[in-house]
């Protein structure tokens, strides 16, 4: 059965790496000595090691050890024999680039529906998605296929921003974009606002933190979906 974690983000403004998630990740990681850490997407550009090292740091309260993909020569098997997984932010570009040209992807596709608990923030949740079309990245890397993990059901939008009525700037606002991605893409886009999450259990999919969702369809007004609510109902 899947297990998932997959938030829109790792830091609230004014907390710490993963603190708004910490029970949530104690009771999500209750049975794993050690996680595996993909740190491809390398938020500014930092390296693996030092991206490794801030996940072990947290991970660490938990007494859970924490070894980076990169480190394996074998990282199949890495992958396979993991307790959990975890797949940072950064750019989604990136990250899937090296996941598919590692031939990773599907790997870690096996271990998610195995029934591996999988934690995904920002870059890594856009990959549990459909296809990571929805990010907000830029696109420093061109990958070989937009096609990702496909575990849930619709793509997804993290960090999602609504339009600043006081703002005097132009450019286009997150639903519009994503209006443009519905002319030529039927599959949903869940707007993950930041302190929210999805918790997937199976086949379900309960939206979870203080703030709504918003839910996009092609040919369809966008419409609020509230916390505690269960996504598949809508999507």
């Amino acid at each position: 059965m899947k297990n998932l974690l997959i938030a829109s983000t790792s830091t609230l403004h004014g907390g710490n790496y993963l603190e708004y998630l910490l029970p949530d990740l104690q009771l999500h990681f209750a049975q794993c000595k050690s996680i595996l850490f993909v740190p491809y997407a390398r938020p500014g550009g930092i390296s693996h090691e030092d991206y490794t090292l801030k996940v072990k740091s947290f991970f660490a309260l938990m007494n859970i050890k924490v070894n980076g993909l990169h480190e394996f020569s074998n990282p199949a098997e890495g992958i396979k024999k993991a307790d959990g997984i975890f797949t940072g932010g950064g750019n989604t570009f990136l990250l899937v680039t090296k996941l598919h040209q590692n031939n990773q992807m599907q790997t870690l596709k096996k271990a998610i529906e195995s029934g591996k608990p999988y934690l995904g923030t920002s870059a890594g949740s856009n990959i549990c998605g459909l296809t990571m079309q929805t990010t907000n990245d830029m696109p420093i890397i061109y990958p070989p296929s937009f096609e990702t993990l496909g575990v849930i059901p619709f793509n997804l939008n993290p960090h999602f921003l609504d339009a600043d009525l006081q703002s005097k700037h132009m450019g286009e606002t997150r639903e519009t974009r994503i209006k443009e991605f519905h002319q030529f893409n039927a599959q949903p886009v869940i707007g993950l606002r930041e302190g929210s999450w999805l918790d997937v259990k199976g086949e379900q999919i309960v939206l979870k933190g203080a703030l709504s969702a918003r839910l996009f369809r092609q040919n369809q007004e966008a419409i609020e979906v509230e916390s505690g609510n269960k996504m598949e109902k809508f999507v």
